[in-house]
């Protein structure tokens, strides 16, 4: 009796263990980028490379526009378990692992892609490792272009700005006190509230890169863009840690390939799209102003007087210092 017990116990435990690995993995990816842009059709090939590695069953499902909610509600809902992944810029990275704010969030910090590059390797691995024990896997890092100043009227001075209600991502407190105390109007909106907004004039200008205002058609209430180069709008694919260790390994190499992958290329497509995003908004009436070496040397000044603000509060102080550091090295040849 006790053997025919055992034995019936062993048959229950291995049919537990059959059925639960035979549970089929679920991906539910979540991004603010548009449905069917170049952004979406990478994730859904991704996504198509990890299910034939992964098996029958695996599925993945990219929800596009907004439609899970901005960015902190995006992580907010991989927090608790609704999604598991993410295509996010800095903003709700940032809900994540604070230091990632040193990538985006230092204003004319960065001189050109190369710079940014370069810092970014070098702190990587450390980001990495911080979202890891955060509970987030960070499978392939990329930008969407620079951030410039689309406005309803011209403008081109920092003091120009002021007299206008500017968009300021919602969830981001610190920004937005800065932005009042030096002398702006800001509103806090999610992105799916932008174009309403600069129809209504609830906002009259928005910081956000060409590529992104040609797609979601910012350019028609706010023709006007200054050409500066105000800030690189960063972003990273990450999954939760739960979720990565329901995959195979055969499906978690071939996820994160095919996300380094995709990552890369959108980065490199984003980039050398800027001149083509503009021109087209150009043929539709958008107005450019130009950045003279006058006016480079204004707003650089502007920069320096808010970066005292952004350290310590925005980007913590640790991680400013470093990317101060490595820029340093970096323009004195790579040396470090």
């Amino acid at each position: 009796m006790r053997f025919a017990a055992l034995t019936l116990a062993l048959i229950g435990w291995f049919s537990v263990c059959s059925s639960a690995q035979a549970e089929p993995v679920r991906i539910r990816m979540a991004s603010l980028v548009p449905k069917n842009s170049v952004y979406h059709r990478a994730l859904l090939e991704m996504g198509q490379i990890w299910q034939k590695a992964e098996g029958e069953g695996a599925s993945f499902t990219v929800f596009t526009d907004g439609a899970q909610g901005g960015e902190a509600d995006i992580v907010r809902r991989m927090r608790i378990g609704q999604l598991n992944a993410a295509l996010l810029s800095v903003v709700g990275l940032r809900d994540i692992e604070p230091s990632v704010s040193a990538l985006q969030s230092l204003p004319l910090m960065f001189r050109d892609w190369e710079e940014l590059d370069y810092v970014r390797e070098k702190l990587r691995p450390e980001l990495e490792q911080a979202f890891l024990k955060k509970g987030y896997v960070a499978l392939g890092w990329g930008d969407a272009g620079w951030v410039r100043f689309f406005s309803k009227e011209p403008a081109s001075r920092p003091d120009d700005y002021k007299r206008m209600k500017m968009f300021a991502w919602a969830g981001e407190p610190e920004q937005m006190e800065i932005m009042k105390a030096l002398g702006y109007r800001p509103v806090s909106l999610e992105t799916a509230d932008i174009l309403p907004a600069l129809q209504t004039g609830l906002i009259s200008v928005v910081p956000v890169t060409p590529f992104y205002a040609l797609a979601a058609q910012f350019n028609g209430p706010a023709p006007y863009m200054l050409e500066l180069n105000w800030a690189p709008m960063v972003g990273a694919l990450v999954m939760t840690k739960t979720a990565w260790e329901t995959i195979s390994p055969a499906g978690r190499d071939a996820l994160k390939a095919a996300a380094r992958k995709a990552t890369d290329e959108l980065r490199v497509k984003a980039r050398s799209d800027v001149d083509a995003s503009v021109a087209a908004m150009r043929q539709r009436g958008l107005q450019v102003t130009a950045l003279t070496p006058e006016l480079e040397v204004e707003w650089r000044k502007f920069a320096d007087t808010i970066y005292p603000r952004i350290r310590g509060t925005v980007v913590p102080a640790e991680t400013f210092d470093e990317v101060v550091r490595l820029l340093q090295a970096y323009r004195a040849g790579h040396r470090e």
